[in-house]
């Protein structure tokens, strides 16, 4: 993960983030997602700034855990659409332009630190980007896991590669092709949940796992997590991905979806 480097990081301090939170503490760094008013959407300087925070805490050795968190009932809603239509809201990161591109479902492969997702509100589309990058997911019982792409004229290209690492390909498939809500319990069962908690024992349940990690060398997790990326899916795959999706946003069926979605209606499907 070279998209900024460590002079550049090690400003993370004195920035101005728009969009998460940070906090760092017994060498624990807590990302929070704070866009709540936009269900955690993730607009393009978003991506920017969870990107900044992970390779900080890539370099930081200081850093031995990540706790990716958000505020509001939806943990994040996936891309933010008015965004992908050139709609982009203003805002006062500093956080500067990375010097490569950004592939999100690569992201958290590049940490090589122990990464838990505290899932506390709804997670569609793009947002399983956290589930399936995180090492460890604790969920709330009580949230929505949904991918419903296929009803915007869109298809989860990276996000059905990213679920394909910890999921079964036929119910990845099944997912992505109906675009319902799977039940918590059901993404427990697949592997994409590794624990289901209740809203009020959610926060006892993570700063277990919290305390158990930093009980082990990090020195061994993070040479272990480096050759476990060694043994996945290379740049080069996600980056087709990225482009599979820019050409369905280009269809007609895909322009349709969008404009469906923005206007608060049905699609009108062509296959086009």
């Amino acid at each position: 993960m070279n998209i900024y480097n460590q002079e550049i990081i090690a400003t993370i301090k004195e920035q101005k983030f728009a969009f998460i939170e940070l906090n760092e503490e017994n060498h624990v760094l807590t990302l929070t997602l704070d866009r709540a008013h936009k269900k955690n959407a993730l607009h393009p300087q978003m991506v920017n700034e969870i990107a900044f925070a992970l390779q900080y805490a890539h370099y930081e050795k200081s850093v031995w855990v990540v706790v990716i968190q958000a505020k509001g009932n939806v943990f994040c809603a996936g891309a933010d659409l008015k965004a992908m239509m050139g709609i982009i809201e203003e805002n006062d990161s500093t956080i500067p332009k990375p010097e490569g591109e950004i592939l999100i479902g690569e992201l958290f492969n590049k940490v090589f630190k122990p990464t838990i997702a505290k899932v506390t509100g709804d997670v569609y589309a793009g947002g399983f980007f956290f589930l399936a990058g995180c090492n460890i997911v604790v969920a709330q019982e009580d949230v929505k896991f949904g991918l419903p792409e296929v009803k915007r004229g869109l298809f989860p290209y990276q996000v059905m590669a990213s679920l394909l690492k910890v999921m079964p390909a036929r119910k990845v498939i099944d997912w992505c092709i109906r675009g319902y809500n799977l039940p918590v319990l059901e993404a427990e069962k697949y592997g994409l949940v590794s624990q289901v908690s209740t809203a009020e024992n959610i926060d006892q349940a993570v700063n277990a796992i919290v305390e158990e990690l930093i009980q082990n060398s990090p020195s061994a997790i993070r040479l272990g997590l480096t050759a476990y990326d060694h043994i996945q899916p290379s740049a080069a795959e996600h980056k087709y991905l990225f482009n599979m999706l820019q050409k369905t946003i280009m269809t007609a069926d895909g322009q349709e979806g969008l404009k469906a979605f923005r206007e608060k209606r049905k699609a009108v499907w062509t296959g086009s």
